[in-house]
């Protein structure tokens, strides 16, 4: 079992963020319009998602911010960039949290500016550094973005939000690097117990953007280090939320209430072990109220592993000539025609 940091707690509308509270999945909205960013937050609620951002370019979408939280029913981020007075507006429009970077904000007058409005208005922030905003003094000290350069920016920052006198925030140090980024975040956890915001950014998408960001943000939750995620693809925002809760649960982070393991098939494979996997999710997810969760399922493609699968699962399917065999708490209980499988195992399941 993880056993995870225990960081300070950060409020962000209904979220808790850090102090053993859920580790939350983040995405970013990629839509331009109100209407469409709306539409793809539910989408994005439905896929579970606990907070979402949305970029904050101009005035114009900072008064939208009303609106859409007023539509939603997760906490919204407004990510401001260069210009101070946008994260003010955003607040007094009602965002939960303002996400700034301090190196490009204008300095720390203007830094102050935003502090007082956070207080004025109970909103939390989360202060980020990443490998493309570091600032000119690091670079010329480190040579380029490195992990202790990132670490150093962000330590920096702290202090002197610190010193106005703000404590509710949020951290992150992102490198399109996971070495980089796991290095980075590990510096900044031993200094700090501020929760820390975990992701590898500009990771690209597909099959090379989701590992990059599982290597990153897996090894640091597996390390007990991280209090909210993001995965960052280039690609559909809901991609970004299935594959967090795929690292949650794969770490034992998250509940999952169905959960099927299944064996990678080689040439003593007697089923099609991937169409029987779709068949097995498509009528569970069909009949959620009427099977007891949580449940593990084993589907494997022969006898060899099958029995042993079996052993570590409520129930287990496999091939075994031209049958299949069901088991269930490791024990054999019945063995069918192949295109029997699925039904006879949804019997056995809602019997239990």
């Amino acid at each position: 079992m993880i056993k995870r940091k225990l960081t300070k707690q950060v409020r962000v509308g209904n979220v808790q963020i850090g102090g053993g509270a859920p580790i939350s999945i983040q995405s970013m909205s990629k839509s331009k319009t109100t209407k469409e960013i709306i539409k793809e937050i539910h989408r994005l609620e439905k896929a579970g998602c606990d907070l979402i951002r949305i970029a904050i370019p101009d005035f114009d979408h900072a008064r939208q911010v009303k609106q859409i939280k007023s539509e939603i029913n997760i906490p919204l981020i407004a990510d401001v960039h260069y210009n101070y007075k946008l994260a003010i507006e955003s607040m007094k429009q009602g965002a939960d949290k303002i996400r700034i970077n301090p190196g490009n904000i204008g300095g720390k007058e203007k830094v102050k500016e935003v502090i007082k409005c956070l207080k004025d208005y109970g909103v939390s922030m989360r202060v980020g550094v990443n490998s493309g905003s570091l600032e000119a003094d690091l670079i010329k000290k480190y040579g380029k973005s490195t992990a202790p350069a990132l670490s150093e920016s962000i330590l920096r920052w702290v202090k002197i939000i610190e010193d106005f006198d703000f404590d509710q925030m949020v951290l992150s140090v992102k490198s399109s690097d996971p070495c980089i980024t796991i290095d980075a975040y590990r510096l900044v956890s031993n200094e700090v117990n501020y929760p820390l915001h975990i992701g590898v950014t500009a990771t690209s998408g597909g099959l090379s953007g989701t590992i990059r960001s599982a290597v990153g943000i897996g090894t640091l939750l597996a390390e007990g280090i991280g209090d909210t995620i993001r995965v960052s693809l280039t690609g559909d925002p809901e991609e970004e939320v299935k594959i967090g809760n795929e690292i949650l649960k794969s770490l034992d982070l998250r509940d999952e209430e169905i959960q099927i393991i299944a064996c990678p098939t080689c040439g003593r494979c007697n089923i099609d072990v991937g169409a029987l996997v779709q068949e097995v999710k498509e009528k569970l997810n069909s009949c959620r109220n009427e099977i007891p969760l949580p449940l593990r399922i084993a589907v494997m493609g022969c006898i060899v592993n099958g029995p042993g699968e079996a052993r570590e699962v409520d129930f287990g399917v496999t091939g075994s000539g031209n049958k299949g065999v069901i088991f269930k708490d490791g024990k054999i209980i019945k063995k069918v025609a192949k295109n029997k499988i699925v039904d006879t195992l949804l019997e056995e399941i809602k019997n239990t």
